[in-house]
């Protein structure tokens, strides 16, 4: 039986894993060799990775790869993705290919304002509590001097400070609502730091306030947290031409965008797909925040609450055709930051701003809606022409291959063997064994 350990993080990475293997791993597997040939040789770097978070015992790794042949707003780009599923990088270059000779994307920042709450308790008249905050609004701005004065230098800041009821969603809460400008800071900590002053201000005052102390009013402070919905900092991509233009050998430009925006719109219309179909365009998303430094779980959590915003799980394009036109865009919420955090630690973040031209973070925000918009255009083209599996599965082959440890001759052979026949798991396992006999 496993017993509770004391100190663990601090522990040598050696003794971390011997500590680990001893308690959790007894298969024949060398765990330890496997974890130490994942560290770098570089010791500084390998030192670097080891404090980004706590209990380090080894680095796992994505694949670290390259996007071709956007062109954005008449300027080209090769895009930096990091993830480990098949097909997403060829997707996305299929589509910068497919669009490249048709106009390419064009992008823009409709808005960039950030947000946080101070959520709190309050038992009393609502009427003095908003005579309260209209009383101390002056103090919580002036509150925050030093720790905005850097920000406020470059331009951004708080922007305004709202009290909201929410009593009708919770008894006795209301909020603080603040909004900011961080430019090319995401800004959680800058935010955070600011409304953890504002929560603090806000108790002080309310003590001492005369029309609570004569009615007995209390106020509780219950946190104070930015928020990762950001429904107010978009970034809208797309594409269009005209449906002749659309017209390849494979099919009729007519044919395909009909099929294509019926499409997309039964992704709005049904929840079930809705989810599929968001999910392709968060593979191209997360692999170019993830590949920049960004925060890839708060930008998914951010976009599939805004693909809830109408009341109903709904598709994040949006496609038509008006006349003769094919129009095709997205429009999602995004808080990037091309300063601070990994962008300012990570070696490869380094790279892949320099890739992009070290873009400033309304530009990174723009890439980013071009990179789920061309991934989501190559996931719904395969399967409204040849069926999503067979791209996939190609794709897919190298991953099989592997599993089976076959040999540079059998994949070279494999390969040559696919490119005329289906590729599915069971063939190809079919394929290397009799290969092998």
């Amino acid at each position: 039986m496993v017993k509770p350990v004391s100190g663990f993080s601090k522990l040598s990475k050696e003794k971390k894993i011997s500590w680990l293997i001893s308690n959790y791993c007894h298969s024949e597997v060398n765990i330890s060799k496997i974890l130490k040939s994942y560290w770098n040789t570089d010791a500084k770097l390998q030192q670097l990775h080891d404090e980004f978070i706590e209990n380090t015992i080894s680095n796992f790794y994505l694949p670290f790869a390259i996007a071709p042949n956007f062109l954005i707003n008449g300027e080209l780009f090769t895009i930096p993705m990091a993830i480990e599923e098949s097909s997403v990088v060829a997707a996305a270059s299929n589509a910068a290919k497919f669009w490249l000779d048709r106009g390419g994307f064009k992008a823009e920042v409709l808005s960039t304002t950030k947000n946080g709450q101070v959520h709190f308790n309050f038992f009393g008249n609502k009427h003095e509590l908003l005579l309260f905050f209209n009383t101390i609004k002056p103090k919580l701005l002036f509150s925050i001097t030093s720790i905005s004065k850097n920000m406020e230098k470059r331009g951004g800041g708080l922007l305004d400070i709202v009290l909201v009821d929410k009593t009708k969603d919770l008894e006795n809460y209301f909020q603080l609502h603040c909004t900011f400008e961080t430019l090319d800071a995401m800004g959680a900590n800058f935010i955070n730091s600011c409304l953890e002053q504002f929560a603090k201000t806000l108790q002080e005052e309310a003590i001492h306030f005369t029309p609570f102390i004569s009615s007995k009013a209390r106020l509780d402070i219950v946190m104070s947290i930015l928020s990762n919905y950001v429904p107010e900092c978009l970034v809208r991509a797309e594409v269009q031409c005209s449906v002749s233009d659309l017209t390849t050998k494979e099919f009729q430009g007519k044919d395909f965008a009909e099929k294509f925006v019926r499409a997309v719109a039964i992704a709005k219309a049904e929840p079930r797909r809705a989810v599929t179909h968001n999910k392709g365009i968060m593979n191209g998303i997360d692999a170019v925040v993830l590949a920049t430094g960004n925060d890839f779980r708060a930008v998914e959590a951010g976009v599939h609450a805004y693909a809830s915003k109408d009341g109903r799980y709904s598709s994040l394009t949006h496609a038509e055709i008006v006349g003769d036109q094919f129009h095709y865009w997205i429009e999602i919420p995004l808080a990037i930051g091309t300063i601070g955090g990994l962008t300012s630690l990570h070696p490869l973040v380094k790279v892949a701003l320099e890739i992009l031209q070290k873009p400033n973070a309304k530009e990174v925000m723009q890439i980013i809606a071009v990179a789920g918009l061309a991934q989501n255009f190559a996931a719904i083209k395969s399967l409204v022409t040849t069926g999503i599996q067979k791209g996939h599965m190609k794709m897919h082959l190298m991953n099989i291959l592997n599993q089976m440890q076959a040999s540079p001759i059998e994949k070279n052979k494999a390969v040559e063997y696919f490119k005329k026949n289906i590729v599915t798991h069971n063939a190809a396992v079919t394929f290397i064994e009799d290969l092998r006999k």
